[in-house]
């Protein structure tokens, strides 16, 4: 049964570090964007394997997701 999951990858100075949005225990880092993605299929099969060896419920991947605009440098100040 496939499952889709929510990949986010944010740039850090010793490459990517990828993260699962619904699952966000799962994350890795890699050199390159192709390394980390491979990375954090690896670190998404072996948190499965460990939740499913304990009988643990792997988090649902049916979420909603949006981008929210805001104008940050208005954030705060009264109208």
């Amino acid at each position: 049964m496939l499952q889709p999951f929510t990949a986010k990858y944010t740039r850090i100075p010793s490459g990517y570090l990828g993260q699962l949005v619904e699952w966000p225990e799962v994350l890795t880092e890699g050199k390159d964007l192709d390394e980390c993605r491979l990375m954090l299929r690896d670190a998404l099969h072996e948190m499965i394997q460990t939740y499913q060896s304990q009988g643990w419920s792997i988090p649902p991947s049916d979420c909603l997701m949006e981008t929210i605009p805001v104008e940050v440098g208005n954030v705060g100040q009264t109208a």
